[in-house]
């Protein structure tokens, strides 16, 4: 489980409440809140 503000690396995460899917480009990129239900924990 990674949660909003990691920075767990490249790939898909999708959202453990709604679903959604949000990619990440880039390893220093951080986790957002979800853009669809502002959920804070997401799995790969």
């Amino acid at each position: 489980m990674s949660s909003t503000g990691e920075k767990p690396g490249k790939g898909a995460y999708t959202c453990s409440r709604c679903g959604q899917v949000v990619f990440l480009d880039e390893r220093s990129d951080t986790l957002p809140p979800c853009p669809k239900c502002a959920n804070s924990e997401y799995r790969p």
